[in-house]
């Protein structure tokens, strides 16, 4: 659907192009109510693609200021409409504690952009901070959004060597309790599949993997690791030629993500393969089609909305603090969720 551009959205449109009625629709925005995560994420999904300004100001009477959240998505490979749920819950999380703390929210979308293009929506004088999901970021895009003169925290990436704000899940404690699984199960032959795509977070997962093997005195081999692209189909596609010319598989396999997850599945049952009688398959992100798969999908669930909540009490800090302040990099730990692939 075209983006209204020329006019201001209304919550009445949002509401429309959710399916939903204005009232539910400023339920969500205001994160209250009973409400469905599917129609939670349709409404987040409105919002995105009409590039809505929410506001959820705490009080009329007290002169807020306003926060912009960039959902910046550079190539697509990971911010996709795969991903409009894990997205949803930072935007979930940033906009309950905006309005605990008076602020007025924005959320911008930019799709297939660039860093010029990425400045320019970090403009204005009345904009109090920033909140960029650095998702698909590169370390030169942080160092230089670091240095717009803007308060700006960065979320679901992590660079640790850069004096730049982040707060991003803790890869390293879970990939170790999903490490540490793999042993208590009994498997001597673990394997880990990566992604070529441009990703801080699928770096530091790989990085996180080894390292717990490392720690748990468990061998890896160069045969059991490999690399796909992060789309679904392309995953499917070049796992599945991986692993029909291999000699044998690993007896489990840590995914990156749950879409790498997905492909990897597939192309196993493909060749014949029993999940997990045979292998056993865990992913990362805990998306919702993960607990709908046959078998359903063993992964990390991470705290999004803590996420998005933390990212805004960082910004607040800076902004009554009135000084530059030491960068603060905060980790989040999130939950393996044992299901049915793994055994």
């Amino acid at each position: 659907m075209d983006k209204t551009s020329k006019k201001t959205v209304t919550l009445r449109q949002v509401a429309e192009h959710a399916k939903v009625s204005t009232s539910t629709a400023s339920l969500v925005l205001n994160g209250k109510g009973d409400i469905s995560q599917a129609t939670r994420d349709r409404v987040h999904t409105a919002v995105s693609e009409l590039d809505y300004r929410l506001k959820v100001t705490k009080s009329k009477s007290v002169s807020s200021l306003k926060l912009r959240f960039l959902k910046i998505a550079k190539h697509g490979q990971t911010v996709n409409r795969d991903h409009n749920h894990f997205i949803s819950d930072y935007i979930d999380g940033m906009s309950i504690e905006a309005s605990r703390r008076d602020y007025v929210l924005e959320v911008l979308t930019l799709n297939d952009t660039d860093l010029p293009s990425i400045l320019e929506a970090i403009e204005g004088s009345d904009l109090g901070g920033v909140i960029a999901l650095g998702t698909e970021l590169s370390e030169e895009d942080i160092i230089a959004l670091s240095k717009c003169g803007q308060c700006i925290v960065f979320i679901d990436t992590f660079f640790p060597f850069l004096e730049a704000n982040f707060v991003n899940m803790d890869n390293d404690q879970t990939i170790f309790a999903v490490v540490s699984s793999f042993k208590k199960s009994g498997f001597k032959r673990i394997g880990f599949v990566g992604s070529h795509t441009n990703v801080a977070n699928f770096k530091l997962r790989e990085e996180a993997f080894h390292r717990a093997c490392s720690k748990l005195d468990i061998q890896t081999s160069e045969r059991d690791i490999f690399s796909v692209a992060a789309t679904r189909e392309e995953a499917y596609k070049q796992a599945k030629l991986h692993l029909e010319k291999a000699d044998s598989i690993a007896e489990a396999y840590f995914c990156v993500n749950d879409i790498v997850a997905f492909g990897v599945m597939r192309a196993l049952q493909e060749l014949g393969y029993n999940i997990p009688f045979d292998v056993s398959v865990v992913g990362f992100d805990n998306l919702p089609m993960s607990s709908l798969l046959s078998p359903s999908l063993t992964t990390i669930d991470v705290p999004k909305q803590q996420i998005g909540s933390m990212a805004i009490r960082l910004i607040d800090d800076m902004i009554i603090a009135h000084a530059t302040n030491p960068p603060i990099k905060a980790l989040v730990t999130g939950k393996l969720i044992i299901r049915e692939s793994s055994s």
